[in-house]
């Protein structure tokens, strides 16, 4: 997907001459991602991320994300620093949309994540969730299951099955996760939506995690829910690989062991997050044209993942 807004390299400059990192050397815009228009930037200085925030992000938040960022990597996290303009200020507003300069970080996601990189992962996610506690500032989590379950109750079973026959019957199931869902677990600000592609690797150890555009108040063990069910599985959901889940956990109880409570709920938090990515990718195949230039991503794949925690979630996790 190509950047949605055309800057020129005057336009470019002219924004990059507002902060201190030197003059621009060149721009390439960034084909990843599609809610916001990116580019990379090198000047004399270094090299930088500048994001144009073209949909879905509320700019009315973007104190919160932009602040978080700052914040965490004050406190060592491994987080790109906001860069901000001479007058101080986190971003700038440029024909009417705003942007952010943002620390650019070395690394590689992982297309087949290791065991070893997965307990870095769950390490540094834990760290995350230490450091954020004391944040300032709250969001917030507007696809807690009460949320996600509303989405997909708003869907029409007719066109729900015809994706699959099989995805309606995830309604009911998602109304027992809302009755069942815990409000009392240790909460921090989490990621909420920490996938391999959202995380920046040099060999096992953890250079970066990035776009927290989805960050939020939450219980902690349901951020690691979220990632478990990203990271352990195959991307269809059919194959689930014990040595990568099981140094997800291991990893991130290293750093921060989880309680009794939050452990005799993962099997509950880990269909929740399984509910939580059904429902916005069914909203999204329902609304994205059959013709339309984008691959639309099956809710099965995470149907599937339901299943297997369903089935199997109190021994993972014992």
């Amino acid at each position: 997907m190509a950047v949605y807004t055309h800057l020129g390299a005057e336009d470019l400059a002219e924004l990059i001459a507002h902060y201190d990192v030197g003059e621009l050397v060149s721009a390439k815009g960034i084909a990843e991602g599609v809610s916001n228009s990116n580019w990379l930037i090198e000047t004399t200085g270094g090299r930088y991320i500048l994001t144009m925030y073209e949909r879905r992000i509320d700019t009315g938040e973007l104190p919160f994300f932009l602040g978080l960022l700052d914040h965490l990597a004050e406190r060592d996290c491994p987080v790109p620093a906001t860069i901000h303009d001479e007058s101080g200020a986190a971003f700038r507003t440029v024909d009417g949309k705003a942007v952010a300069l943002i620390e650019f970080l070395p690394g590689v996601s992982p297309n087949q994540p290791t065991a070893a990189q997965a307990q870095a992962v769950g390490k540094a996610l834990a760290e995350l969730h230490i450091a954020a506690q004391d944040y300032a500032l709250s969001r917030e989590n507007d696809l807690a299951p009460q949320g996600t379950l509303a989405m997909l109750e708003a869907l029409d079973a007719d066109a729900l099955a015809g994706i699959d026959p099989a995805l309606p019957a995830t309604i009911e199931r998602g109304r027992a996760i809302v009755s069942a869902w815990p409000d009392d677990l240790p909460s921090s600000i989490i990621h909420s939506d920490l996938f391999a592609d959202n995380v920046l690797m040099l060999g096992d150890a953890v250079s970066g995690m990035i776009d927290f555009y989805f960050a939020c108040q939450g219980a902690m063990a349901y951020d690691l829910a979220v990632t478990h069910a990203a990271w352990s599985f195959d991307g269809t959901g059919r194959t689930y690989d014990p040595a990568i889940g099981s140094a997800l956990v291991e990893g991130y109880c290293e750093v921060r062991p989880l309680g009794d409570d939050e452990r005799a709920a993962m099997p509950l938090l880990t269909q929740a997050a399984c509910l939580r990515f059904v429902a916005s990718r069914a909203e999204d195949w329902i609304e994205t044209p059959a013709d339309a230039l984008v691959t639309r991503k099956d809710p099965m794949d995470f149907v599937r993942r339901w299943d297997f925690y369903a089935e199997n979630g109190t021994a993972l996790f014992a």
